[in-house]
């Protein structure tokens, strides 16, 4: 023991020990050998400074701890000779003494590690970040503090430890199934669930990822288990977890996105080219998913089906058409931060006016004024073309000029000098501005264009733009009957005469049928990375397009 202290007393001073409780209790010296930590007393009062490192700890909690309600007249007598024997061990600058107790000073410990690993996970893609948890995961040798492990003082932080260890599992799994390893997390989640039959989140995974693999029955099965499990203990499955079952029954569940996207190279070039022709007309998508949740959330709605229409239809008839656009306002107004995509498209007008070609005609079903914002940071004029959904002139289109001066499109076969592609860009809003009414409730749409398309409603110079270009659809949801509606509207029941493409963050099987039956090829992948790449080809500056 003597030797092993003196040791200590030279490499204390050179390196500061290393403290593991992420399995037994160990300290390492600098060459990586176990200290001697003496009896399960003195250890003790290791692992309670331990799991509350770099803070002091009192020592009435210490006593406390280790000798409960009733402790020996010698408590404290004890508790000194145990801080003096591990501080010859540990050395004088890692075991301090501080009022009213002591401190453990720790620079280097696994739990630090195993943290810091989980840190850096976060914000990397699929893969990296399976491999990153795959590393702190490797840091654990076992259950953590098995010796204290029927000690009162060490049940809370103890079962923290394993709450921690099996939370970052599921992170792991979620990577490795986002990162398409479906099939081979199988085995591992199938001994996983029966270790933890009443974790929601793992026989989640496990539906997921017998799903991917093509076993949709087996998928379904895993769930009534876990029902059965549940009902034993008078329980009902979750929310999230009956929706997954929904999902499942109705094949709406995404396939995971790989990290790198399989993108055609000439995909790219191809849009590219056309729209240095001036030959395309993107159309930006809304997730009104968000917005139906946050709606109901506001007002209260309680039925299962949460979708935008039918929540606003509620509020429209038991609030009024006010709250609604009141509250609309209030949510829509955290949406109108521009992303990577509308940065990049605000950016487009220069490219084109340095071509010597039009500006475009961008086309949105959003509620925000992300777009626009856009628009105005880059320093560029436009024009706005936004449908009436309420008041006397409902079913029409305005058009607000730079000037703020607006006019109501009474005849669009004659309102051709009023707006031109060759001034400015033009922003045609399908779903309106809040300050005309938006088509955003179940009888908005059933009203919506009712006696005609958006190309006779729209001026005439638009909807010769619209009859003679590529479309580029930009997270444009084609599961929504409404935005289904809207594009019958605006291409009046006919697929588009031109080549068109279609660019979703998660494709679902259903919008992959419709998009074929469109003839819209599709591709898979986030609306600012698909912003990103597109840039580089067109050659927009990076800083612009961020």
């Amino acid at each position: 023991m003597q030797a092993l202290v003196s040791a200590r007393k030279v490499s204390y001073k050179v390196s500061v020990p290393e403290f593991r409780i992420l399995g037994p209790l160990e300290v390492l010296a600098a060459d990586g050998e176990p200290l001697a930590l003496g009896g399960q007393k003195q250890r003790a009062v290791l692992a309670l400074l331990l799991l509350r490192a770099n803070h002091v700890v009192p020592t009435d909690f210490l006593i406390d701890a280790l000798w409960g309600d009733n402790p020996p007249r010698t408590a404290t007598t004890s508790l000194q000779n145990s801080i003096s024997a591990l501080r010859k061990v540990l050395g004088p600058d890692v075991l301090l003494t501080q009022a009213p107790g002591y401190r453990l000073v720790v620079e280097d410990s696994d739990l630090g590690r195993f943290e810091r690993l989980v840190e850096e996970a976060r914000g990397l893609e699929p893969e990296e970040r399976a491999e990153r948890l795959r590393q702190a995961l490797a840091l654990w040798r076992g259950d953590p503090l098995p010796e204290f492990s029927f000690e009162d003082f060490a049940e809370a932080d103890i079962r923290g430890l394993d709450e921690l260890r099996l939370t970052t599992l599921e992170e792991r799994i979620d990577a490795d199934l986002a990162a398409g390893r479906s099939a081979e997390l199988v085995p591992e989640l199938v001994a996983l669930v029966a270790q933890q039959p009443l974790r929601e989140r793992l026989r989640a995974q496990l539906m997921l990822a017998h799903y991917h693999s093509g076993r949709q029955d087996d998928a379904l099965r895993i769930y009534q288990e876990g029902r059965r499990a549940l009902a034993e203990l008078g329980l009902e499955p979750s929310p999230a977890l009956q929706e997954l079952e929904t999902k499942i029954l109705r094949q709406e569940v995404p396939r995971p996105r790989l990290a790198t996207p399989d993108v055609d190279e000439a995909h790219f070039e191809e849009v590219a080219a056309a729209i240095l022709s001036g030959r395309v007309v993107p159309v930006l998508g809304a997730d009104v998913g968000a917005l139906g949740e946050e709606l109901a959330g506001r007002f209260g709605y309680s039925d299962s089906a949460r979708d935008l229409t039918r929540v606003a239809q509620f509020v429209a008839l038991t609030k009024g058409a006010g709250p609604l656009y009141d509250e609309l306002q209030s949510l829509l107004e955290t949406a109108s931060v521009p992303s990577v995509l509308h940065r990049f498209l605000a950016a487009l007008p220069a490219v084109l006016r340095d071509r010597g070609l039009p500006h475009q005609l961008l086309v949105t079903t959003s509620y925000d004024l992300a777009l626009e914002q856009a628009l105005l940071d880059a320093g560029e004029e436009f024009d706005v073309v936004s449908y009436i959904a309420a008041g006397r002139d409902c079913g029409r289109f305005c058009h607000r000029a730079p000037s703020g001066e607006t006019h109501v499109i009474d005849v669009p076969n004659t309102y051709a000098t009023e707006l031109s592609l060759e001034r400015r860009t033009v922003v045609l809003k399908l779903h309106g501005g809040l300050d005309r009414g938006v088509v955003v409730t179940e009888d908005d749409y059933i009203g919506y264009l009712a006696h005609g398309d958006v190309g006779s409603s729209i001026p005439v110079g638009l909807a010769a733009k619209l009859r003679r270009s590529h479309f580029l659809f930009l997270g444009y949801g084609m599961r929504e009957w409404s935005l289904r509606l809207v594009l019958d509207r605006m291409w009046g029941g006919e697929s588009p005469s031109y080549r068109s493409w279609a660019v979703v963050p998660e494709l679902r099987p259903l919008e992959r049928q419709f998009w074929r039956a469109k003839d819209v090829d599709l591709l898979e992948l986030t609306l600012d990375e698909y912003g990103a790449a597109l840039s580089r080809y067109l050659g927009v500056d990076a800083k612009a397009a961020v």
